[in-house]
């Protein structure tokens, strides 16, 4: 499970990051598969479809080779949870779309999940902003966006599949999201873009950092590819600034009239010096230990609220542990993070190449083995009703431990 800034980075160090790469240039961290096997996998994003009204078509969008697909040709229209008409997806026709190589892009996911709200929560913890997070599938030769740039940094989290990013040299200079930067064409874009800085192949347990304003695009190259975009907003400049707008109302000199404009020198003197008099006052604010102590709070706590519900716990009373259980009652889920391993026969003995050794078994041990490892995941009551000969439980340990298997 990812916790900490540290966990994410691994094996860089963050003071290295901050040092040579935060804000400065991208960054490409090869991890192992099972690194980010916690955040999220194909069982979890089709449960998650499955929930049918925690969508939209606000909230889920798909995008046909760079241009986006009419609401209209994969949602119909139903009632939303809060009684108000809603276009809502449907899975035949969505289904219909990813059939021709349709990409899914699934909006604000940061707290659907506890691994997606992991990640979330260590980008913030570490102070770089609000995280929040797109899951975006996509199939191979399947372009969803043209070359462009974001008006955050962006943590691409690879999880399934492998994806090409092609990361150029140019950058836009600290954009926000305002019609100026977001009205800016694709021929801008094109030429904006630069030379290409060079190609990232990410794959399961890599990430990779870009910086605000920098431009890119990506491709899969495996038959399908997840990654999620944590996109981070950091607090700026402009919050320095409302803040004191909100401050200024209590200033009379902010809310005298200026000086009116006649067309004289005298005038336009008399509304310059206003003006530096006004600039001078805010000066002397930017100083001020109370509004600098607002300031530093609201930097220290630039995040999301997420998470953090506990009813039994607001009453006093504890869990009973039958809740408990019933909440584990399918087992834990765990993704194949070696894809290909299987179980040979060799003499009289079964032996299975894994990352930690050869693992010896048992012929129902390979067997069932051979049917888990074939599977993109499984969980110990699947594997138990196909095997039902086989301790499971035992199993999966064993091949968790040999580096096979990574819970989900």
């Amino acid at each position: 499970m990812i916790r900490t800034l540290a966990d994410l980075l691994a094996p860089m160090t963050p003071e290295q990051f901050f040092a040579e790469y935060y804000d400065k240039q991208p960054l490409h961290v090869q991890g192992g598969a099972a690194k980010f096997a916690s955040v999220l996998s194909w069982r979890q994003i089709n449960r998650l479809l499955d929930q049918t009204h925690i969508w939209s078509s606000q909230s889920l969008k798909l995008v046909m080779d760079g241009t986006p697909v009419p609401p209209e040709q994969y949602c119909t229209r139903a009632t939303s949870r809060d009684n108000t008409p809603v276009l809502q997806p449907s899975a035949p026709m969505v289904a219909q779309w990813v059939g021709r190589g349709a990409s899914l892009v699934m909006n604000d996911a940061d707290s659907l999940t506890p691994g997606l709200a992991a990640v979330s929560s260590a980008l913030e913890e570490a102070g770089l902003g609000k995280a929040q997070a797109n899951v975006y599938i996509s199939w191979q030769s399947h372009k969803a966006f043209p070359a462009h740039f974001d008006t955050h940094d962006v943590w691409a989290v690879q999880v399934e599949g492998e994806k090409t990013w092609n990361v150029w040299e140019g950058r836009a200079e600290w954009p926000i999201p305002h019609p100026a930067f977001r009205s800016l064409g694709q021929a801008h874009h094109e030429q904006a873009k630069g030379k290409l800085r060079g190609k990232v192949l990410l794959k399961p347990g890599d990430l990779l950092y870009l910086p605000r304003g920098w431009y890119h695009d990506a491709l899969a190259e495996a038959p399908a590819s997840v990654h999620i975009a944590y996109g981070v907003h950091a607090p700026l400049g402009m919050d320095l600034m409302n803040m004191l707008v909100e401050r200024v109302l209590y200033e009379p000199a902010f809310r005298q009239p200026l000086p009116r404009q006649d067309g004289t020198p005298a005038a336009r003197f008399a509304l310059t010096s206003r003006a530096a008099q006004l600039g001078q006052r805010l000066s002397e604010l930017t100083r001020d230990p109370k509004v600098m102590e607002v300031l530093a709070k609201f930097v220290a706590d630039y995040r999301y609220a997420r998470g953090g519900n506990d009813l039994l716990a607001a009453r006093g009373i504890a869990a009973p542990a039958a809740t408990e259980a019933a909440a584990g009652e399918e087992g834990t889920a765990f993704r194949v993070v070696a894809p290909g391993a299987k179980a040979v026969r060799r003499g009289a003995e079964w032996v299975l190449k894994a990352p930690a050794g050869a693992l010896p078994l048992a012929q129902p041990e390979a067997e069932a083995a051979n049917w888990l490892l074939a599977r993109p995941d499984g969980t110990e009551a699947e594997l138990r009703a196909a095997h039902p000969a086989v301790d499971a439980a035992a199993l999966l340990r064993r091949l968790a431990e040999a580096g096979l298997l990574a819970p989900t």
